[in-house]
């Protein structure tokens, strides 16, 4: 799954697949070690687990009856997501690709674990190049990786073509932003996280207009998918849905993203904002994240595929799915 390094799900390439790293440093954009943020990659996935095994379910129900022997997780991260494809495509064999080779290392090490190392493999490279040489894929799955490309829809174009033909391409962006807390959680002025979101989203825009090759498109993910020459076949959202009180893994990852938001954002923050995040990071507080009673951890992931030419098509769907 790609990885969510960066604080808001919907921007990191994470999640839940999520946050992967595609190799790349952006002038203006956070210099990001994913390397080093490696074990905090595997756990936010493990947290998106359901979401996952949802969404490749239903890629299985697309790609029901065909031969499915090469599957391409583009923006890999350490693995998480790679081992879940090797599970629901059990003639498949799976190729990660990313651009940190310490995330690839974790690849392996957990195919390993998993008993998948005979089918899982390794394959480091920036994106949207780099896949010369792989051959062609039967399935390509890529989350939160495409935003953090310049020329979107060249990136969709270049995917494409690295499937064969009716292979099935698809790409998880879009969706909601995390929520971890009411509205008025008793610090501060109430609706922190919506003023956060809306500072990340600044942050967001200034960082894609650095990256190189940079060109502005209507994030109309069906239609830059046509774009690339493919054909839309649905669109589809998944939650991920954990209420309160949550257990200490989901705890230590919300405190570490908040965390990042804390450092990202902290320059934009008022000093009433800043004083509630401090006490919310403050791991011995009974009103901080580590330790209050009503933190919960709830996103919706959207996921959009399409399939190249030479196959027999039906018509699109969009559905929510709230479990």
């Amino acid at each position: 799954m790609n990885a969510e390094p960066h604080p808001h799900a919907q921007h990191f390439p994470h999640v839940p697949n999520a946050p992967h790293s595609h190799g790349h440093r952006h002038e203006g954009a956070e210099d990001v070690d994913w390397e080093a943020l490696g074990p905090q990659l595997e756990r936010q996935a493990e947290l998106h687990l359901p979401f996952i095994e949802r969404a490749t379910a239903w890629l299985a129900e697309q790609l029901a009856g065909e031969d499915v022997s090469r599957v391409f997780d583009l923006g890999s991260g350490p693995g998480v997501v790679s081992g879940v494809l090797a599970r629901t495509f059990p003639q498949a064999r799976i190729v990660a690709v990313d651009g940190a080779a310490g995330l690839l290392d974790r690849v392996g090490t957990r195919a390993a674990s998993e008993g998948l190392a005979d089918r899982v493999v390794t394959h480091r490279a920036d994106l949207p190049g780099g896949l010369d040489g792989l051959g062609a894929a039967d399935l390509i799955w890529t989350s939160k990786v495409v935003h953090h490309l310049g020329d979107q829809q060249a990136s969709l174009r270049t995917l494409a073509a690295s499937l064969r033909p009716g292979g099935l391409l698809a790409v998880a962006e879009g969706g909601l932003g995390t929520r971890c807390l009411p509205r008025d959680f008793g610090l501060g002025r109430p609706g922190l996280e919506a003023r956060l979101e809306a500072a990340e989203e600044d942050w967001f825009a200034g960082m894609r207009a650095a990256l190189p090759g940079h060109t502005r498109v209507v994030e109309d993910w069906p239609a830059l998918l046509a774009g690339a020459g493919l054909v839309h076949t649905g669109t589809r959202s998944f939650l991920t849905d954990l209420p309160a009180p949550l257990g200490a893994g989901a705890r230590e990852y919300l405190h570490d993203r908040l965390g990042r938001l804390r450092e990202l954002l902290g320059d934009t923050l008022d000093a009433e904002d800043l004083r509630t995040l401090d006490a919310l990071l403050d791991p011995r507080a009974p009103e901080g994240l580590l330790r209050r009673p009503d933190a919960f951890l709830l996103t919706a992931t959207t996921v959009h595929t399409a399939r190249s030419a030479g196959a027999t098509l039906p018509g699109p769907s969009r559905v929510v799915a709230a479990g």
